[in-house]
């Protein structure tokens, strides 16, 4: 039995070890093909599916107020733009999660440390995020691979998104799986619910999917588009 997608968090039911603020998130998605995504999944997981469809995520943020074990925020090496490329699984007790298949991130140190304490496959990368008006520009690039580029514009809107199945797939995800000391393991976060809001992808340059095993995808428009001012997470051991 698969646990239900719900837009409220579980209790975490232990005690939270480190706490992010994330905002100016732009929810960028596409369907792609389970049997694109079941090889790039740590062993024992399936691809979660919605409406007869995996989905993979280009999703760009700012990342910052970060905190570990009640520390006071972290300067500098706590505040960066990231942009992660993600896809939706189930492992075999029926728990839901993300998997990370590649996160672009602004500050080495912060990478050098998700990488060794999580093995979560972050890279270096210059990443900004601007405003102009309206519309939110969101940009990243290697710095060991100066093709592996992301330029994005996304138009948010004040329409918010309620009682949306979809919306609530890709979004609501209380948990992440990642491969530590050769076994998966599920990492459990808890925040209080999204606020959502309709946006539209303006234009994207992107080589992120394409390097993610997604080749084709960035060149058709995205079947679903979110926008949200953010949230602050917790995480638990």
């Amino acid at each position: 039995m698969i646990d239900p997608i719900t837009s409220t968090a579980p209790d975490l039911n232990s005690r939270a070890v480190a706490s992010q603020r994330w905002s100016h998130l732009a929810f960028v998605h596409w369907r792609v093909d389970s049997a694109l995504v079941a090889p790039l999944l740590p062993k024992g997981l399936r691809p979660d599916e919605f409406d007869g469809s995996s989905w993979v995520g280009l999703i760009p943020f700012v990342l910052d107020r970060a905190t570990v074990f009640g520390s006071p925020p972290v300067p500098y090496f706590g505040d960066f733009v990231e942009i992660n490329v993600r896809l939706y699984a189930v492992n075999q007790q029926g728990h839901r999660g993300v998997v990370f298949v590649t996160l672009d991130a602004g500050r080495l140190a912060a990478v050098l440390a998700a990488r060794v304490l999580f093995s979560l496959p972050y890279v270096w990368s210059r990443t900004t995020q601007t405003r102009i008006g309206d519309e939110l520009v969101y940009r990243g690039q290697r710095h060991l691979d100066r093709t592996a580029t992301c330029e994005m514009v996304v138009r948010t809107t004040d329409i918010p998104i309620a009682d949306d199945p979809l919306a609530d797939f890709l979004t609501a995800r209380w948990a992440l799986f990642t491969r530590v000391a050769g076994k998966t393991v599920r990492l459990r976060n808890t925040h209080a619910p999204w606020p959502l809001y309709e946006a539209e992808l303006v234009s994207l340059s992107d080589t992120l999917l394409a390097r993610a095993g997604f080749a084709s995808v960035a060149t058709r428009p995205p079947d679903s588009v979110l926008y949200s001012p953010g949230v602050t997470t917790r995480f638990g051991r």
